[in-house]
């Protein structure tokens, strides 16, 4: 029965201007090429058998095309007629390209590697509202990276504590604070409470330092849950809210990015190990970057590198290269590394990353062994002597804070 897959190969095909171009890998139980033909049929028009409802016009029009099969490296194309997909829909999409063919017993690994996608098929969704001018707009910032501090712990303080702990950040000389992927509201720091107590620590610190503060208040939740922070947060005079868009799912971005509630949305991708870690199967991180894109996310993770988080250097300055590439009408998105960073290792990021990334500390900041307002310092002035072509070691012998964290973390 698999040979009718083959109806779905053309191994030397020129895809068509406005088809989406999907590169997979692929480890199969049967012949590589009938596998490929199976990838393609069952992700458009195609089932295990011949069809008496499937017209030869239909299928001329509509059938998916396998092609640049190469059995030695595992890897083959398919192309994908515009017309498969609903325009503007990452769900739709998802369910074709991503969807049954990962469950089908010819398959032993699938991964979907990268996907091109067409210009009208791009130009069919919204994108980030603001992207990077549009947050550097906001921060006032246009010259070096943004810098940015996970509230830690994660989950335990109060709102109280955490507004506490965000004016030590700001003052200290980081542009952004924000919630982690798991504090969302808890019995010990309500969503409300938290956002009200740390904007107003933001405008104190603002006063003080006369500098713009971003917080990013983290509204992962169901639909309508989600909807009502955001909009309180939008109340209260914030500029930023979190989605885990792994958790919430790509359709649930896109509606809070239609709402246009003039707030940065800011992505977190907790949970994408799940299906990007396996260089086999699953889904890459550039695929869930160009999707994130599309649905409106205007600051993502992405890797850090030298931090504690997955991902090779080629990998991730792949995908911060695509996020902040010229992309038909959608703006770029603003790449962050996040993930085990502190002071020592900002000339390393600056180097990898140059200035448009937002470099995101926690204990890098929270551990500095003189307090959350050193750590803060620290960082600030590591950056400073980046930018200013100085080595740590130098910057630090009239910087006290530095050289505290240079000793501390070796």
């Amino acid at each position: 029965m698999h040979k009718f897959y083959r109806k779905f190969v053309h191994q030397r095909y020129q895809p068509k201007k406005n088809e989406i171009v999907a590169f997979f890998y692929l480890d199969s139980y049967i012949d590589f090429t009938d596998a490929a033909g199976g990838v393609a049929a069952e992700s458009s028009i195609g089932t295990w058998t011949e069809l008496a409802t499937l017209s030869k016009s239909t299928f001329s029009k509509l059938s998916a095309k396998a092609f640049d099969i190469d059995s030695k490296n595992h890897t083959f194309k398919i192309a994908y007629p515009l017309a498969l997909f609903e325009k503007g829909s990452i769900p739709q999409f998802l369910s074709g390209v991503a969807g049954n063919v990962f469950s089908m017993k010819i398959v032993k690994n699938l991964r979907l590697v990268d996907v091109d996608f067409s210009k009208e098929y791009v130009e069919s969704f919204q994108g980030p509202r603001f992207g990077i001018r549009g947050i550097r707009r906001i921060s006032g910032i246009y010259n070096r990276p943004i810098l940015g501090s996970i509230l830690k712990p994660k989950i335990g303080l109060s709102a109280l504590q955490h507004a506490t702990l965000s004016y030590q950040v700001f003052i200290g000389g980081i542009d952004l604070v924000k919630d982690d992927e798991n504090l969302t509201d808890l019995s010990f720091s309500r969503f409300d409470q938290r956002v009200r107590l740390t904007l107003k620590m933001r405008d104190k610190a603002e006063k003080e330092t006369g500098c713009k503060k971003i917080c990013v208040f983290n509204v992962t939740a169901p639909p309508d849950e989600m909807l009502k922070r955001a909009q309180l947060v939008e109340h209260f005079g914030g500029r930023a809210v979190m989605i885990d868009l792994v958790s919430v799912g790509l359709d649930n971005v896109q509606m809070l990015r239609k709402k246009n509630l003039g707030l940065i949305i800011h992505g977190h991708r907790a949970g994408h190990s799940m299906f990007t870690k396996s260089h086999k199967h699953g889904m890459s991180m550039l695929v869930l970057a160009k999707l994130a894109r599309l649905a409106g996310i205007d600051q993502l993770h992405t890797g850090t590198v030298v931090g504690k988080m997955e991902g090779g250097k080629s990998d991730v300055v792949e995908i911060d290269d695509f996020l902040r590439s010229k992309w038909f009408n959608i703006k770029p998105t603003f790449p962050i590394a996040s993930g085990g960073l502190y002071p020592n290792l900002i000339p390393s990021l600056y180097k990898i990353f140059g200035k448009d990334v937002v470099m995101n500390f926690g204990g890098g900041v929270h551990g500095h062994p003189e307090g959350t307002y050193s750590g803060a310092v620290a960082v600030r002035q590591a950056l400073d002597a980046t930018l200013d072509g100085v080595t740590l070691k130098q910057y630090s012998r009239e910087h006290n804070e530095l050289a505290v964290a240079l000793k501390y973390w070796k």
